[in-house]
């Protein structure tokens, strides 16, 4: 993670070198500042809130395709988002407060749609993730039929594929601080979740309060995700890949699982970014990278799922 993190510093469509940070050449101090450190800490600890979320997200449905994207919440936040960017234009504060509106929201809409199917079946929190993405795209497009085709719709569209070009320094403390304090909560709570997946007779037995703890993950998990939207648009599927890879690493060993999440879901926004930057002449948006790795694992994940079923 660290040499992809020193990677995105130095890697661009202007490229500099340690000689010339260490000479004090003028460009390439104002390069670091301006364009590198910025969104490199973003795509650190982005990735970090959207690896973490992941996991809380699978491990309280039980469903390996529980993600922020495929649940729906990363589609609610970007509505939320939008809707503040169009309406509100109270800074990065506001925007991140109306996406964890909208993300939330998409997160109650799932529950209690995926709680009306027969059976709740862990499949059910995946369709119903479903049925409130293709809400928040709809109220995203009228969002953008709203906007402005000449200040504010081209912004839009971007900011939906999801880019770190627009990063700045002062962007980014306030939805930092919010990603850290939210993943340290979580870390807090750790055994409480784990136990909740696998011991939640044992939970309510030593008074814990099992639906009062999941709805606070989940709150933790959406705000943290909300806080990472706001920032950088829609991110598809460093939610899904962290976690599993994550699991694949640990083996048995479940404590280790959280912080690995994260840490994998850093590195994958990191690479990510570094590739939307510098593999073509304009800057790509990051969502093309993360969907070409996401979207075949994805379909693997459903086949095993299947496969496991009719056993």
């Amino acid at each position: 993670m660290c040499a992809s993190f020193f990677t995105a510093i130095l890697i661009g469509k202007y490229p500099i070198s340690l000689t010339a940070l260490l000479a004090v050449d003028r460009m390439a101090i104002r390069t670091f500042w301006i364009l590198r450190l910025p969104r490199a800490l973003m795509a650190l600890f982005g990735g970090f809130g959207l690896g973490i979320a992941g996991f809380v997200y699978q491990t309280i449905f039980g469903n390996p395709l529980a993600s922020p994207d495929i649940i729906g919440v990363s589609s609610g936040a970007s509505a939320g988002a939008a809707f503040a960017i169009l309406f509100v234009s109270s800074g990065i504060v506001g925007t991140t407060v109306f996406a964890f509106v909208g993300g939330l929201l998409a997160v109650c809409v799932s529950l209690g749609l995926s709680a009306l199917a027969p059976g709740k079946s862990p499949s059910s929190i995946v369709l119903a993730g479903i049925a409130v993405h293709a809400l928040a795209q709809t109220i995203l497009m009228f969002l953008k039929l709203t906007a402005d085709p000449e200040k504010e719709l081209a912004s839009i569209e971007y900011w939906i594929m999801g880019s770190l070009g627009g990063v700045t320094l002062s962007k980014i403390p306030f939805s930092i601080v919010v990603i850290c304090l939210c993943s340290a909560l979580i870390f807090a709570l750790h055994r409480h979740l784990l136990m909740l997946s696998v011991h939640e007779e044992e939970a309510r037995m030593l008074g814990i309060s099992v639906g009062t703890m999941r709805m606070a993950l989940l709150f933790l998990a959406t705000f943290a995700v909300s806080a990472v939207v706001s920032v950088t648009g829609l991110i598809s599927f460093v939610g899904l890949l962290a976690p599993h890879t994550a699991r694949i690493l640990c083996g048995h060993n479940r404590r280790s699982c959280c912080f690995l999440s994260g840490t994998i879901g850093s590195f994958l926004l990191l690479t990510a970014d570094t590739l939307a930057k510098s593999i073509a002449k304009t800057e790509l948006p990051i969502s093309i990278f993360t969907s070409l790795l996401g979207a075949p694992f994805l379909i693997y994940l459903i086949l095993a799922k299947r496969e496991e079923d009719t056993r």
